[in-house]
């Protein structure tokens, strides 16, 4: 499970063949309930957003459910309250990153290591969004959807020892659109592993 990226920086919009980003601010590092850029699909193409990490539903009452619900397993997404109004919206988004972080156990210890291109690219993870309002203000949320990732030769790494191993969804540039614009009936097709030919890890401590 993610908890912690490295969103994309303005200057590599146009790596990703993206619109400029617009001027909002957001952190070099995005943790629950921080806000980032995320990428839907508008009426007139590709639009960016400014929105939480953590899906805030229509029915919460606080922002406190967006530290629980910053992933969404691809396995019960369509079950899950907190996500399947947007599920059956087809409300599917995609957040632009540099690089993820996820812990790996060391001699016992949990260890952050980051994961990201062998290229430098940014790349784009799959995600659904939602849109309520809450404390009397328009609030844009988003969560990153999850697969299994126990066989894989890279995501396998990390969390806790014996714990399952999960892995978000780089969505590539060949199949943005299709994604942005898509249903959740043939969403199933873009629930597929990351190429471990083009990705890497290294420790990446905290910065003090």
């Amino acid at each position: 499970m993610c908890a912690n990226f490295r969103p994309i920086s303005r200057e590599q919009a146009q790596l990703l063949k993206l619109p400029d980003l617009p001027e909002f601010d957001f952190k070099p590092d995005i943790y629950p309930l921080n806000d980032c850029p995320l990428v839907l699909a508008g009426p007139q193409g590709l639009e960016w957003r400014s929105v939480k990490f953590g899906m805030i539903p229509k029915w919460a009452r606080t922002f406190k459910i967006g530290r629980m619900t910053y992933n969404a397993r691809t396995e019960t997404i369509d079950e899950k309250p907190s996500f399947k109004n947007a599920w059956y919206h087809n409300q599917f988004a995609l957040i632009p990153v540099q690089i993820i972080y996820e812990p790996k156990y060391v001699d016992g210890k949990a260890q952050r290591w980051g994961i990201y291109r062998k290229d430098g690219l940014p790349f784009t993870v799959a995600a659904l969004y939602e849109n309520t309002t809450l404390e009397g203000e328009q609030v844009r949320s988003m969560s990153m959807l999850t697969i299994n990732a126990d066989q894989h030769p890279l995501m396998k790494n990390f969390h806790k020892p014996g714990a399952e191993k999960r892995s978000i969804i780089v969505i590539p540039e060949q199949l943005r659109e299709d994604w942005l614009y898509g249903n959740f009936e043939d969403a199933a097709q873009f629930f597929i592993h990351m190429n471990p030919a083009e990705f890497t890890a290294s420790f990446m401590p905290r910065k003090t």
